[in-house]
């Protein structure tokens, strides 16, 4: 029997795109997680054809899916329920430091907060 759908936190947690089930959830929740290019809630159904973009330190997996599954399985078998559409990542050298905010100097202002989203894209 063929699902038809499944969660997307129990999905990317049975592909092996997260260790725990538990993280999984936690990453939709951050908001970490996006389905056909909308945010996602832990409970939010996929169906084959749909392109999860999960982001995880601090690059954006870009995943189609194939095949649905829910339960945890090798990864020769959770490689064949996706297809990985990820642009390789950039060389080194043209990956620019994040700043840092110096320690003591305070909570960002409203202004910097934006300037800061705005430099990690999101």
């Amino acid at each position: 029997m063929e699902l038809q759908s499944a969660r997307v936190d129990s999905w990317a947690w049975a592909v092996r795109m997260h260790k725990t089930r538990s993280q999984a959830t936690a990453a939709c929740r951050a908001g970490h997680v996006r389905v056909n290019g909308e945010r996602a809630k832990s409970a939010q159904a996929v169906k084959p054809g749909d392109e999860v973009r999960i982001r995880s330190n601090g690059f954006d997996r870009v995943l189609v899916v194939s095949r649905i599954i829910v339960k945890r399985v090798g990864p020769s078998v959770a490689a064949e329920c996706f297809v990985d559409n990820t642009p390789p990542p950039p060389p080194r050298e043209e990956v620019a430091l994040v700043p840092m905010r110096d320690r003591g100097a305070g909570r960002p202002t409203k202004r910097e907060r934006r300037d800061i989203e705005e430099l990690r894209g999101y």
